[in-house]
Protein backbone atom coordinates (compact mmCIF):
# COMPACT_ATOMS: atom_id res chain seq x y z
CA UNK A 1 0.00 0.00 0.00
CA UNK A 2 1.36 3.41 -0.98
CA UNK A 3 0.73 6.54 1.17
CA UNK A 4 0.93 9.99 -0.35
CA UNK A 5 2.27 12.66 2.00
CA UNK A 6 1.71 16.27 1.11
CA UNK A 7 4.80 18.48 0.98
CA UNK A 8 3.23 21.03 3.36
CA UNK A 9 2.60 18.29 5.93
CA UNK A 10 6.24 17.22 5.80
CA UNK A 11 7.38 20.82 6.27
CA UNK A 12 5.04 21.24 9.24
CA UNK A 13 6.34 18.08 10.90
CA UNK A 14 9.95 19.14 10.37
CA UNK A 15 9.23 22.59 11.83
CA UNK A 16 7.63 21.06 14.94
CA UNK A 17 10.56 18.68 15.42
CA UNK A 18 12.99 21.60 15.06
CA UNK A 19 11.10 23.58 17.70
CA UNK A 20 11.23 20.61 20.08
CA UNK A 21 14.99 20.25 19.56
CA UNK A 22 15.60 23.98 20.13
CA UNK A 23 13.50 24.05 23.30
CA UNK A 24 15.18 20.91 24.65
CA UNK A 25 18.61 22.39 23.96
CA UNK A 26 17.71 25.63 25.76
CA UNK A 27 16.47 23.71 28.79
CA UNK A 28 19.53 21.47 28.86
CA UNK A 29 21.84 24.47 28.75
CA UNK A 30 19.81 26.46 31.29
CA UNK A 31 19.59 29.27 28.71
CA UNK A 32 18.00 32.03 30.79
CA UNK A 33 16.94 34.23 27.90
CA UNK A 34 16.11 32.10 24.89
CA UNK A 35 12.66 31.93 23.36
CA UNK A 36 11.69 30.71 19.91
CA UNK A 37 10.49 33.62 17.81
CA UNK A 38 10.31 33.59 14.02
CA UNK A 39 12.96 30.87 13.93
CA UNK A 40 15.44 32.91 15.99
CA UNK A 41 16.43 33.09 19.65
CA UNK A 42 15.18 36.28 21.25
CA UNK A 43 16.68 37.45 24.51
CA UNK A 44 14.53 39.25 27.07
CA UNK A 45 15.40 41.29 30.17
CA UNK A 46 13.78 40.72 33.56
CA UNK A 47 10.29 42.16 33.84
CA UNK A 48 9.44 40.50 37.15
CA UNK A 49 10.20 37.58 39.45
CA UNK A 50 8.24 34.43 40.21
CA UNK A 51 8.23 34.30 44.00
CA UNK A 52 5.85 33.21 46.72
CA UNK A 53 7.22 35.91 49.01
CA UNK A 54 5.37 39.22 48.92
CA UNK A 55 8.37 41.18 47.70
CA UNK A 56 8.36 44.09 45.24
CA UNK A 57 10.99 46.56 44.04
CA UNK A 58 10.51 50.32 43.81
CA UNK A 59 12.77 51.64 41.03
CA UNK A 60 13.51 55.22 40.00
CA UNK A 61 15.05 56.28 36.68
CA UNK A 62 17.20 59.40 36.97
CA UNK A 63 17.98 61.30 33.78
CA UNK A 64 16.78 64.89 34.11
CA UNK A 65 16.73 66.97 37.25
CA UNK A 66 17.48 66.06 40.86
CA UNK A 67 15.27 68.43 42.87
CA UNK A 68 13.20 65.64 44.38
CA UNK A 69 15.79 62.89 44.76
CA UNK A 70 16.69 63.69 48.36
CA UNK A 71 12.99 63.86 49.15
CA UNK A 72 12.56 60.34 47.75
CA UNK A 73 15.44 59.09 49.87
CA UNK A 74 13.92 60.73 52.95
CA UNK A 75 10.55 59.09 52.32
CA UNK A 76 12.13 55.67 51.81
CA UNK A 77 14.10 56.04 55.04
CA UNK A 78 11.09 57.30 57.00
CA UNK A 79 9.03 54.28 55.98
CA UNK A 80 11.86 51.78 56.34
CA UNK A 81 11.87 50.57 52.74
CA UNK A 82 14.54 50.25 50.07
CA UNK A 83 14.68 51.28 46.42
CA UNK A 84 16.82 51.10 43.32
CA UNK A 85 17.95 54.08 41.23
CA UNK A 86 18.93 53.73 37.57
CA UNK A 87 21.33 56.55 36.71
CA UNK A 88 22.22 58.09 33.35
CA UNK A 89 25.82 59.17 32.77
CA UNK A 90 25.18 62.85 32.18
CA UNK A 91 23.01 62.92 35.33
CA UNK A 92 25.88 61.43 37.31
CA UNK A 93 28.24 64.08 35.95
CA UNK A 94 25.85 66.87 36.96
CA UNK A 95 24.89 65.53 40.40
CA UNK A 96 27.85 63.55 41.82
CA UNK A 97 26.94 64.37 45.43
CA UNK A 98 23.44 63.01 44.84
CA UNK A 99 24.95 59.77 43.53
CA UNK A 100 26.91 59.48 46.77
CA UNK A 101 23.76 60.17 48.81
CA UNK A 102 21.89 57.38 47.02
CA UNK A 103 24.71 54.95 47.74
CA UNK A 104 24.95 56.01 51.38
CA UNK A 105 21.21 55.47 51.83
CA UNK A 106 21.62 51.76 51.11
CA UNK A 107 19.64 51.89 47.88
CA UNK A 108 20.87 49.99 44.82
CA UNK A 109 22.38 51.90 41.92
CA UNK A 110 21.76 50.59 38.40
CA UNK A 111 23.10 51.59 35.00
CA UNK A 112 20.75 53.53 32.67
CA UNK A 113 23.33 54.27 29.91
CA UNK A 114 25.53 57.31 29.40
CA UNK A 115 23.41 59.39 27.00
CA UNK A 116 19.89 57.90 27.29
CA UNK A 117 19.75 56.80 23.65
CA UNK A 118 17.79 54.10 21.83
CA UNK A 119 20.32 51.38 22.52
CA UNK A 120 19.03 48.96 19.88
CA UNK A 121 20.26 51.34 17.17
CA UNK A 122 23.87 51.42 18.40
CA UNK A 123 26.89 49.38 17.39
CA UNK A 124 28.40 46.96 19.87
CA UNK A 125 31.32 49.34 20.39
CA UNK A 126 28.93 52.18 21.27
CA UNK A 127 26.90 49.97 23.58
CA UNK A 128 30.03 48.94 25.46
CA UNK A 129 31.06 52.59 25.76
CA UNK A 130 27.61 53.60 27.10
CA UNK A 131 27.65 50.91 29.79
CA UNK A 132 31.30 51.27 30.75
CA UNK A 133 31.02 55.02 31.26
CA UNK A 134 28.29 54.70 33.88
CA UNK A 135 29.85 51.70 35.60
CA UNK A 136 33.18 53.46 35.90
CA UNK A 137 31.66 56.72 37.16
CA UNK A 138 29.55 54.95 39.79
CA UNK A 139 32.54 52.89 40.90
CA UNK A 140 34.68 56.03 41.15
CA UNK A 141 32.11 57.92 43.25
CA UNK A 142 30.73 55.14 45.45
CA UNK A 143 32.94 52.05 45.09
CA UNK A 144 29.79 50.25 43.89
CA UNK A 145 29.76 48.22 40.69
CA UNK A 146 26.26 48.30 39.15
CA UNK A 147 24.78 44.84 38.66
CA UNK A 148 21.67 45.87 36.75
CA UNK A 149 21.04 47.73 33.50
CA UNK A 150 17.77 49.29 32.36
CA UNK A 151 17.63 50.33 28.68
CA UNK A 152 16.30 53.84 28.03
CA UNK A 153 12.73 53.84 26.70
CA UNK A 154 12.62 50.11 27.38
CA UNK A 155 14.29 49.67 23.98
CA UNK A 156 16.45 46.56 23.61
CA UNK A 157 17.54 43.82 21.25
CA UNK A 158 19.77 40.75 21.37
CA UNK A 159 22.93 42.74 20.65
CA UNK A 160 22.35 44.97 23.67
CA UNK A 161 21.50 42.13 26.05
CA UNK A 162 24.50 40.13 24.90
CA UNK A 163 26.78 43.02 25.92
CA UNK A 164 24.94 43.30 29.25
CA UNK A 165 25.60 39.60 29.85
CA UNK A 166 29.25 39.98 28.86
CA UNK A 167 29.51 42.65 31.56
CA UNK A 168 28.05 40.16 34.08
CA UNK A 169 25.03 42.41 34.50
CA UNK A 170 21.31 41.69 34.30
CA UNK A 171 18.92 43.59 32.04
CA UNK A 172 15.89 44.98 33.87
CA UNK A 173 12.52 46.24 32.65
CA UNK A 174 9.40 46.61 34.80
CA UNK A 175 6.12 44.91 35.68
CA UNK A 176 4.21 48.07 36.61
CA UNK A 177 4.69 51.45 34.91
CA UNK A 178 3.43 54.26 37.14
CA UNK A 179 3.46 56.68 34.17
CA UNK A 180 4.44 59.35 36.68
CA UNK A 181 6.45 61.11 33.94
CA UNK A 182 3.17 62.00 32.22
CA UNK A 183 2.22 64.31 35.08
CA UNK A 184 -0.33 61.94 36.63
CA UNK A 185 -1.72 62.97 40.01
CA UNK A 186 -0.74 61.15 43.18
CA UNK A 187 -4.11 59.38 43.18
CA UNK A 188 -3.66 58.24 39.56
CA UNK A 189 -0.15 56.97 40.26
CA UNK A 190 -1.41 55.05 43.28
CA UNK A 191 -4.23 53.55 41.24
CA UNK A 192 -1.87 52.34 38.51
CA UNK A 193 0.47 50.71 41.01
CA UNK A 194 -2.35 49.15 43.00
CA UNK A 195 -4.03 47.67 39.93
CA UNK A 196 -0.90 46.03 38.56
CA UNK A 197 1.21 44.98 41.53
CA UNK A 198 1.77 41.37 42.54
CA UNK A 199 4.51 39.38 44.24
CA UNK A 200 7.79 39.85 42.38
CA UNK A 201 6.75 43.09 40.68
CA UNK A 202 9.27 45.71 39.56
CA UNK A 203 7.62 49.12 39.75
CA UNK A 204 8.85 52.00 37.58
CA UNK A 205 9.01 55.61 38.78
CA UNK A 206 11.14 58.63 37.83
CA UNK A 207 13.16 60.62 40.32
CA UNK A 208 11.95 64.05 39.23
CA UNK A 209 8.38 63.47 38.04
CA UNK A 210 5.79 66.07 38.94
CA UNK A 211 3.98 64.30 41.77
CA UNK A 212 6.38 61.60 42.92
CA UNK A 213 6.86 63.10 46.39
CA UNK A 214 3.10 63.30 46.95
CA UNK A 215 2.41 59.82 45.54
CA UNK A 216 5.23 57.80 47.10
CA UNK A 217 4.03 57.80 50.74
CA UNK A 218 0.58 56.61 49.64
CA UNK A 219 2.09 53.92 47.41
CA UNK A 220 4.28 52.65 50.24
CA UNK A 221 1.45 52.67 52.78
CA UNK A 222 -0.87 50.85 50.38
CA UNK A 223 1.73 48.19 49.57
CA UNK A 224 2.46 47.65 53.26
CA UNK A 225 -1.26 47.28 53.98
CA UNK A 226 -1.35 44.50 51.39
CA UNK A 227 1.55 42.76 53.09
CA UNK A 228 4.27 43.63 50.58
CA UNK A 229 7.87 44.25 51.53
CA UNK A 230 9.77 46.73 49.35
CA UNK A 231 13.36 45.66 48.68
CA UNK A 232 16.26 46.52 46.41
CA UNK A 233 16.61 44.66 43.13
CA UNK A 234 19.59 42.87 44.67
CA UNK A 235 17.17 41.31 47.15
CA UNK A 236 14.47 40.51 44.60
CA UNK A 237 16.08 39.46 41.32
CA UNK A 238 17.71 36.03 41.03
CA UNK A 239 21.32 36.52 39.99
CA UNK A 240 22.18 32.91 39.18
CA UNK A 241 20.57 29.49 38.74
CA UNK A 242 17.40 30.76 37.11
CA UNK A 243 15.43 30.58 33.89
CA UNK A 244 13.41 33.36 32.31
CA UNK A 245 10.26 32.85 30.29
CA UNK A 246 9.08 34.63 27.15
CA UNK A 247 7.33 37.27 29.27
CA UNK A 248 10.53 38.16 31.11
CA UNK A 249 9.58 36.50 34.39
CA UNK A 250 12.42 34.89 36.31
CA UNK A 251 11.93 31.41 37.77
CA UNK A 252 14.36 29.92 40.27
CA UNK A 253 15.72 26.55 39.20
CA UNK A 254 14.88 23.75 41.57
Amino acid sequence: MIYLIKKKSVISVVAILLLIVVCATCMANNDVTAVFNNQSLRKVPVYGVDTEEKLVALTFDAAWGADKTQGILDILEKHGVDGTFFLVGFWIDKYPEMVKAIAESGCDIGNHSKEHLNMSTLSKESIVSELDYVNEKVKELTDIEPKFFRPPFGDYNNALLEVVEEKNMIGIQWTVDSLDWKGLSAAEILSRVNSGVKSGSIILFHNNSDNILEALPFVIANLKNQGYKMVTLSNLVYQDNYTIDANGIQHKNQ
